[in-house]
């Protein structure tokens, strides 16, 4: 397995280790729960270097960005910041990323697992489009970190004035004494907060400095697993949960992020259709054919992935993601559901064991913090 570049750190603080796309992560570092209730509190830092980070530069390379994203990106800012999907000719999502954009090239962030997938589609666009682009995969000599929580702007204050002033979905390039790094107003969590990326050799030097706060414990490390946690009660969704190849992103709540007329622009430069557009046309006119919801669940028994629905003794959908909410206090799931089957308040019930469990299905997002 690949080991990240904050290996030694994750070691000095006890951390559990899982194989994650082939990258030896932290899954804890004793307790999942506490380290949720550590992001929602106060902070913590997740290190995130398994995402895939890949550099587009040249004379095609906003181009090639409209055909692959479903979102338009010749209007975006320079130091912005922008969720996107891609999508496969039949409007199933290849993967979700983040793209940013740079005075003279470009940016995706995307998952660990689809980074060799995303990048052979890169490569298949690219050259049935004609376009001459500059692709540069700098995963292995770059690392990542979500800094993430109530608290994390003052104690990235200490170091910077101008960061804490940000808006979502903006970044900086910094310089902080020897440190070169890539600091946005991003993540995963629901929370505030930054997603810093520098190149792997500095970033050992990096998380001591970021994270010293002088034994207060502002800041303290966190694992994949309340990761997980936090985005489920967020309501967003993870690939090979929410989101696959199978999956369209308007089924998936995710209408803000397919911009359908976004080659009809008038002003400006020619915007190419992008792959799916003509198969989330016909998704957008038709319906989509299944609908994400979120269900609260009585009792403790957590549902898992796979757990089937039923409404009246009908199947409706199924589990998607599911968790013990750490902020709630009891179960809650994410499912797929045909649409119109179900609405907010009503109870359905889970297939856990011989008898069905009753859940009351909610609108997500669970959790939203306070602004």
């Amino acid at each position: 397995m690949k080991r990240t570049a904050f290996y030694n750190y994750h070691q000095e603080h006890g951390a559990k280790f899982v194989d994650f796309a082939g990258w030896e992560m932290p899954i804890h570092y004793g307790s999942i729960i506490d380290e949720h209730k550590q992001c929602r509190e106060s902070g913590a830092v997740f290190d995130v270097s398994h995402m895939g980070r890949v550099r587009i530069a040249g004379r095609h390379a906003r181009k090639l960005l409209e055909t692959l994203l479903t979102r338009k990106v010749s209007d975006m800012d320079e130091g912005q910041a922008r969720y996107s999907l891609i999508c496969n000719e039949r409007g199933g999502v290849i993967d979700d990323v983040l793209v940013y954009r740079f005075p003279d090239d470009w940016l995706l962030v995307v998952n660990a697992s689809n980074r060799e997938k995303v990048l052979a589609h890169i490569d298949v666009v690219a050259r049935q489009s004609d376009y001459t682009v500059k692709v540069d995969d700098q995963t292995e000599s770059t690392a990542m970190i979500a800094v993430q929580g109530p608290r994390v702007m003052e104690q990235i204050g200490k170091f910077s004035s101008t960061v804490p002033t940000m808006k979502n979905y903006r970044f900086t390039e910094k310089n902080l004494m020897i440190l070169k790094m890539i600091i946005s107003r991003t993540g995963y969590t629901g929370e505030d907060g930054v997603e810093v990326m520098l190149g792997a050799k500095m970033a050992p030097m990096a998380i001591k400095l970021l994270l010293k706060d002088k034994g207060e414990g502002v800041v303290k490390p966190a694992g994949l697993g309340a990761r997980d946690t936090l985005r489920i009660e967020a309501g967003m969704p993870l690939y090979g949960h929410e989101l696959d190849e199978d999956t369209d992103p308007l089924s998936a709540g995710l209408k803000f992020a397919v911009a359908l007329d976004k080659d009809q622009t008038e002003d400006g430069p020619a915007v190419p259709r992008f792959v799916g557009q003509d198969a989330l046309e016909k998704t957008a006119a038709d319906g989509p054919p299944k609908q994400l919801i979120g269900l609260k669940i009585e009792g403790k028994r957590t549902p898992r992935q796979g757990c089937g629905l039923q409404k009246d003794g009908a199947s409706i959908g199924t589990v998607t993601s599911g968790c013990m909410s750490p902020t709630l206090g009891v179960p809650i799931a994410m499912a797929y559901v045909k649409p119109g089957s179900t609405k907010e308040g009503e109870t359905v019930s889970l297939a856990l064991g011989i008898e069905g469990v009753p859940a009351t299905v909610c609108k997500l997002p669970f959790y939203k913090r306070a602004r």
